[in-house]
């Protein structure tokens, strides 16, 4: 199957357009990172604290900031989490927020700030989306004096708060709708109170930790790149691994920028998104320079600017149809794949469209490039090789 025959298009005759192009995002993305927003490490990097919170009713970011800050932390994180409507919070607390503090002791924090400042003022002991069995059970024991009659209607409340609602009773209709008994209920009523949000579950993650996790993910991304320079200075020449590594660090570049101006946190499933759109934009490279290599032997009285256009028109049909089906795969993972695989799938889908682009637009014009500045130099255009080595023979 074919989408383009026989097309013509000058890709080289359009480079200028596509430097324009390329620098316009890389300087956006570097500016971004270095005086607007920084490159957004997430918590496995930097360190730091993730608290999961349920509201009862959509929440207002500015109130829960104030809440925090009034109770001593500061520079907080808060963003929406999970689907729409489903009134979710996540708070990034810094390393910083609480030096020593464990996950526990800053959940604790996080909860009582928001009793405070958002909920019902009240201590968050006596919550009913918090306490567990055992002061359920005992607050119903004490009054009703029928232990197995309490034991059963701790366990109910907590199987309908915990599995169907997810943590979060909005009121005390919800325990009605639990199947509780009024006798029960008033019961609880005299001993809890029923809070607007639910505080859930949290990551940490420590200072050294996170600078291990930091400099394996660069070492990473530097091995990959090594290894494909020296694999492609093997199979076809230097110039060939010079030009798909400085494609493959533009894709890198622009992604990591575009992360950085969208202010979307690089988490590991990203770092693992990157050196897959690598791999990807090396074998899209390949496939180009193969054709490169196969043309240099049949065209042997055309200049290499001619060789590379007709390789890329070549191998354009090819092209569109392995990206485009890959594209509207990683588009479907990030519409529909939820807030979990959101920064692996929007990694993704950035870097299938600039790893193709720049197989075409920087990749290529790369050789020719080179070939007209040994040209310039008065020495050959490219170094022959033996052909028994796979290598591309090109003539002055």
């Amino acid at each position: 199957m074919e989408f383009f025959r026989n097309t013509n298009i000058d890709f080289l005759g359009k480079k200028w357009y596509f430097l324009g192009f390329s620098l316009i995002f890389s300087v956006a993305g570097v500016l971004s990172m270095l005086l607007w927003h920084g490159i957004p490490l997430g918590v496995e990097f930097r360190g730091g604290t993730l608290v999961y919170v349920k509201f009862a009713q959509p929440p207002d970011e500015d109130k829960i900031r104030a809440a925090l800050d009034k109770a001593g932390i500061h520079n907080a994180r808060i963003q929406r989490y999970g689907a729409a409507g489903s009134n979710q919070e996540l708070i990034d607390l810094a390393q910083s927020a609480r030096a020593g503090a464990d996950a526990t002791g800053l959940k604790d924090e996080v909860i009582r700030a928001l009793e405070a400042g958002y909920g019902a003022g009240q201590d968050f002991t006596k919550d009913l989306n918090y306490v567990g069995f055992d002061v359920i059970r005992g607050t119903l024991a004490e009054q009703s004096g029928d232990p197995a009659q309490s034991d059963r209607t701790a366990r109910q409340l907590l199987d309908y708060r915990d599995k169907t609602q997810g943590g979060l009773l909005k009121g005390w209709n919800d325990v009605k709708n639990a199947g509780i008994p009024d006798k029960a209920i008033d019961v609880l009523k005299q001993g809890f109170f029923i809070s607007n949000f639910h505080v859930g579950e949290t990551e940490t993650v420590g200072p050294q930790v996170g600078a291990q996790l930091r400099r394996q993910a660069m070492l990473a991304t530097l091995y990959s790149l090594g290894g494909m320079l020296i694999y492609l200075w093997f199979r076809f020449e230097m110039i060939y691994g010079v030009a798909a590594v400085v494609a493959c660090f533009h894709d890198t570049l622009i992604t990591v920028g575009a992360f950085s101006l969208t202010n979307n946190a690089i988490t590991l499933t990203v770092i693992a998104a990157i050196l897959t759109l690598i791999g990807y934009s090396m074998n899209d490279t390949i496939v180009v320079f193969d054709r490169i290599r196969e043309n240099v032997k049949l065209m042997r009285r055309e200049g290499l600017a001619e060789i590379v256009n007709r390789s890329i028109n070549q191998t354009l049909s090819r092209t569109i149809l392995t990206s485009g089906l890959t594209f509207l795969t990683v588009l479907s993972l990030y519409l529909f794949g939820g807030e979990v695989l959101h920064g692996f799938s929007l990694a993704l889908v950035i870097g299938i469209l600039i790893g193709t682009y720049s197989s075409i637009a920087v990749a290529a014009p790369m050789l020719v490039a080179y070939q007209d500045w040994r040209a310039a130099s008065g020495r050959k255009s490219m170094p022959a090789q033996a052909q028994n080595k796979g290598k591309v023979r090109v003539k002055a």
